[in-house]
């Protein structure tokens, strides 16, 4: 569950008290944050598996402590060894013994030059040499490590025509199912990637076999989701990058790889301070949400440009935790039939014509519309399918009226309208979302970390509409201890009908005890300011009803054996 928090990283945070100060300045602000990277300044020489004590003096002690502020720190380790004979380096040492890595054509030790000059590579499409790059995790598990990043892992190789290791360099192939066999990169160049993110993943497993390994990968293969996530590489802080995100990321849910981002506010150069703004803004709806740039560019952090940016970027980052758990039970349905987080258009609305710009959904229920070229100030138009929306920010029914103007109805004028457009006026401060007619979506008070338990009720935001459905999903967010059992699944229906809304709680699926004691019912459209509620049959007291937004509040007590809640005008 962390890895759908907040991320942040760079490259890089090059000592212990620097890291201290990004985290520290992270709760100091209020920003929701779980996740902090180190990139490769935190080891000797750039040498994988190894620690700077110099620059960091005491690992264990660092690790400790960023887990009592709730932090979870993610090393890379890059697959390339640095070539160290008779220098006490052991993952050197241990390679060669067990003869794990790759050859030249003539028998010899393949060399490339990378981070730690000279170094050698794992031969990652052989079974045993999987099994030794795993253990290579024991110490850092040990010392309080969350989970790893696998960068330059095409791989990356610095002085060669092509930067990567020449297609004659020989491996071995050695799996179940396979024929063993001497391989070239020629062959097996495009797996090579993904074998080193399932390396990682298996030997994380081993060495911890009741908690879900967290894998960062940079290069992959079809069917990689398997062992890690994946972001969408170097890019740069431009706007036509922002731009760029969103298909890229569309399509790799598409191509299986769900939870997957990009570097927020880009990696190569500076932002302006609106540029890294508006890709918060846009990031806090994308499945891994990392705030990342390279060394020599300016601070990147959710504070940087003063306190107006930060503010908005603060509100974005809050509304994706207060989402948790619609997007971790989004994260769970992924897991079980591969439905992507981020969708494009088409896949929920397949039958109606659209050219949607950069807008996307964020699973079934939420339409983020940001406009093509958020540069620009100019008004543009939302496009969806004609229905019932709502402005997720205020709650309003935008078939009534639009955020910015009434809606415009495009379509055959013998045929109901297909496509409606929704005028809108751009502000730094706002991101158009709209919520379909039909969803019902479950929030959390804001917490600063997964870690936190939130406090109040669960919030089930109601908007009536077609085919009324949601649904929640729990666990304790870290172990395999759902597949016995310990999970809540719980489904939540709706119909309108003579004025009454009956919602439907399904019984609660699972043995996982619940953090919330009660359920705040939202319902939105509600354009009465007296109701009549029961639930289960008994009377509700204390409904509260905003005219001004046409929400009716009401809060129920949490029952596993679910029940209908009905509401009637009086």
């Amino acid at each position: 569950m962390w890895a759908l928090g907040f991320q942040q990283s760079r490259y890089s945070y090059e000592s212990d008290a620097k890291l201290r100060q990004i985290a520290s300045r992270l709760r100091a602000d209020r920003i929701p944050a779980d996740v902090l990277y180190l990139d490769i300044d935190y080891q000797t020489k750039n040498r994988p598996f190894t620690v700077d004590t110099d620059a960091f003096p005491d690992f264990a002690k660092l690790l400790s402590d960023m887990k009592a502020q709730q932090f979870h720190t993610v090393l890379i380790t890059d697959l390339h060894i640095a070539n160290l004979p008779n220098a006490d380096y052991a993952p050197y040492d241990e390679g060669i013994q067990g003869d794990h890595f790759l050859k030249n054509p003539d028998g010899t030790i393949y060399t490339g030059i990378v981070w730690p000059g000279p170094a050698v590579f794992p031969d990652f499409t052989h079974q045993p040499s999987r099994e030794w790059w795993g253990t290579l995790y024991k110490n850092f598990y040990a010392l309080g490590a969350a989970g790893f990043w696998n960068d330059m892992n095409e791989p990356a190789v610095f002085q060669t025509p092509t930067k990567t290791i020449p297609l004659d360099v020989r491996g071995r192939i050695e799996e179940p199912g396979f024929e063993p066999r001497i391989a070239t990169q020629r062959e097996v160049h495009n797996v090579f990637g993904m074998e080193n993110s399932r390396a990682t993943f298996e030997g994380l497993l081993k060495l911890n076999p009741n908690q879900r390994p967290f894998v960062l990968t940079r290069a992959t293969y079809a069917g990689g989701q398997r062992y890690s996530a994946t972001w969408t590489g170097d890019n740069h802080s431009t706007w036509n990058h922002l731009r760029l995100s969103i298909p890229m990321l569309l399509n790799l849910g598409l191509s299986g790889f769900a939870i997957a981002g990009d570097d927020i506010g880009g990696f190569g150069g500076s932002p302006p301070m609106d540029l890294l703004t508006k890709w918060i803004e846009v990031g806090a709806f994308n499945p891994i949400f990392r705030d990342h740039t390279e060394k020599g560019s300016n601070p990147q952090e959710p504070w940087v440009g003063g306190p107006v940016h930060e503010a908005i970027r603060r509100k974005f980052i809050e509304e994706r935790y207060r989402l948790l758990p619609y997007i971790y039970t989004l994260a769970e349905e992924n897991s079980r039939n591969g439905m992507p987080l981020m969708r494009p258009l088409f896949l929920e609305f397949p039958n109606v014509d659209l050219d949607p710009g950069n807008e996307f959904m964020w699973g079934p229920g939420l339409l983020v519309a940001p406009a093509m070229f958020q540069e620009e100030p100019q008004n543009y138009s939302a496009r969806m399918p004609s229905g019932e929306w709502y402005d997720y920010w205020t709650g309003k029914e935008i078939t009534r009226r639009a955020p910015g103007g009434d809606p415009v109805i495009t379509g055959a004028a013998k045929s109901p309208p297909a496509v409606m457009e929704v005028n809108i006026k751009p502000a730094l401060a706002e991101l158009p979302v709209f919520v379909r007619g039909g969803s019902i979506i479950p929030l959390q008070p804001l917490v600063q970390s997964t870690g936190e338990k939130p406090k109040g009720p669960l919030e089930l935001r109601v908007y009536p509409g077609p085919n009324c459905n949601g649904s929640i999903y729990q666990d304790d967010g870290i172990s395999f201890a759902y597949k016995q059992g310990e999970f809540l699944r719980q489904a939540f229906s709706c119909e309108v009908a003579e004025g009454e809304v009956r919602l439907k709680f399904s019984a609660r699926e699972g043995s996982w005890a619940p953090w919330w004691k009660e359920t705040e019912v939202v319902l939105y459209g509600w354009q009465s300011a007296t109701a009549n509620v029961t639930f289960g049959g008994k009377p509700v007291s204390g409904s509260r009803y905003d005219q001004a937004r046409g929400v009716l509040r009401i809060r129920i007590p949490e029952r596993a054996g679910g029940g209908e809640l009905r509401v009637k005008s009086k």
